[in-house]
């Protein structure tokens, strides 16, 4: 199938079909287009996962929105390899996208006479896409929805590799961080030294090889990591966010009817009185872990909405709904706690985190949730689980003081947060200190500043754009 075509200077995308990567990626492309109508189009390639029910649906929805200036075009299926051949996410994930070399090519190929591809963009996982970009002679440049720190990190791996082969090094120097970072902080697949690692150093190569990589932060957020991109043979970097789909999933969700229902209750709820528990759309918790906190919730006494997913059932698979959360939570749980909290199943985070009912939220600090809870000024404590959340979660509390900390190293299935624990970190959360959440609102409004005619990101992204003009 060819794609539909248009004369401008054309971009194309491609994301990792995961929430997490997929939406900011999606965002970025409709902000590079609209911030100079006309100047530019892009055409964003889906890689289609009917086998993940959740990111099936978002799919199919960008699908319905396709545009003179953003095309959405959906790849030809493949199957996608047996998890069982793989250790890690990050492998499984990396080799599936592998897979569509030949219907990248195919799709940019078709078209090719009546565009002008000024650039692709890739992320994370999608660096061996580049490799049909070098054959049809386009520009590659690497779009990195986490932070500068942890691309700091990304982009020395090959060089830090040989320091983390040593189990004696208790903490690295890494230049995006201004504090040595703990050994135990760092991201475990690469630590593993398993089929993720392997495939992480290639992915890092990559990333070395990209004309420019865009990154999802501004100068105001992360100067430091920023300003240590500009030390050695990095690639220019472009600091455009906050890059976000501030309406979340709300507009597609799977199950209205829930979502709906958890705003009503908090419409009910006194402002700023709610603690937001929500571990990411990979992200859950396993029984015993569930207890814990479900006591430590209830002995804090506060308000909380707390979105409880049922851990995969296949491996690498994502998380599931309970079909009932009496099978997990303490007896009673739910019958004392009914005057003060709701206990639910997926949620569109970024529409709840917006309510003015929020106070404080529990999060595994993936970095889409960082910024979704700076842009709203609310205040987070940290509970990493896995990726590079446990860096993030270092870099939100002991480099930039945005955060205060529940765990910066937990591990699921290894480690245990016990009840007193979690209560700790709550009543610090929200009832802690009043200069961190002053912080947190100053950031606020510099997110937003950023974003605004001459603000820093905006004058990023305006340097993007004359870059890929350039290209032509």
């Amino acid at each position: 199938m060819a794609l539909t075509s248009h004369p401008e200077n054309e971009v194309i995308f491609i994301a990792t079909p995961a929430m997490g990567m997929l939406s900011p990626a999606v965002e970025f492309a409709r902000r590079l287009v609209d911030h100079n109508p006309g100047r530019l189009s892009a055409t964003f390639l889906l890689i289609p996962v009917p086998h993940w029910p959740t990111i099936h649906s978002y799919t199919q929805s960008l699908l319905a929105t396709s545009s003179h200036n953003l095309r959405f075009f959906l790849l030809p299926t493949t199957n996608p390899p047996s998890p069982d051949h793989f250790h890690s996410y990050v492998a499984h994930i990396s080799s599936f996208i592998d897979q569509h070399k030949r219907n990248v090519k195919n799709a940019i190929s078709n078209d090719s006479k009546r565009r002008v591809v000024v650039g692709l963009f890739v992320d994370l996982f999608c660096s061996s896409i580049t490799d049909v970009a070098d054959e049809l002679g386009i520009p590659s440049y690497l779009f990195f929805a986490s932070p500068a720190g942890f691309l700091s990190f990304a982009l020395d791996l090959p060089i830090l590799d040989w320091q983390l082969a040593s189990e004696s090094l208790t903490e690295l120097s890494i230049r995006g961080f201004a504090n040595s970072v703990p050994r135990r902080v760092l991201h475990r697949v690469v630590m593993e030294r398993g089929d993720g690692h392997s495939w992480y150093l290639q992915h890092a190569r990559k990333y070395a090889q990209m004309k420019g990589i865009v990154v999802n932060t501004l100068q105001e957020l992360e100067a430091f990591a920023l300003g240590s991109l500009s030390r050695g043979a990095t690639p220019t970097t472009y600091s455009v966010g906050t890059i976000l789909n501030l309406n979340g999933s709300a507009q597609w969700h799977p199950d209205r009817a829930q979502h709906e229902s958890v705003i009503r209750w908090l419409d009910d709820q006194p402002t700023s009185s709610v603690v937001f528990l929500c571990f990411g759309s990979l992200g859950s918790l396993r029984g015993p872990q569930v207890r814990e906190i479900a006591i430590g919730l209830e002995r804090a006494g506060f308000r909380f909405l707390w979105s409880l997913r049922e851990p995969p059932k296949a491996n690498l698979g994502p998380p599931t709904e309970f079909s009932s959360f009496d099978e997990v939570l303490p007896i009673g749980f739910l019958e004392r706690t009914a005057r003060m909290g709701l206990v639910c199943g997926w949620v569109a985070q970024a529409t709840i985190l917006a309510h003015q009912a929020i106070a404080g939220f529990v999060s595994h600090c993936g970095w889409n949730s960082i910024l979704e809870s700076l842009w709203w000024g609310v205040p987070i404590a940290t509970w990493p689980i896995y990726a590079e959340q446990h860096m993030n979660a270092f870099e939100m509390v002991k480099e930039l003081g945005l955060s205060v900390e529940i765990r910066l190293d937990y591990w699921d299935g290894i480690d245990l947060v016990p009840a007193e624990e979690v209560e700790r970190g709550i009543n610090r959360l929200m009832e802690g200190d009043d200069m961190l959440r002053a912080k947190v609102k100053g950031m606020r409004e510099k997110c937003r500043m950023a974003l605004m005619e001459n603000g820093t990101s905006y004058q990023s992204m305006s340097a993007l754009v004359e870059e890929l003009i350039a290209n032509n």
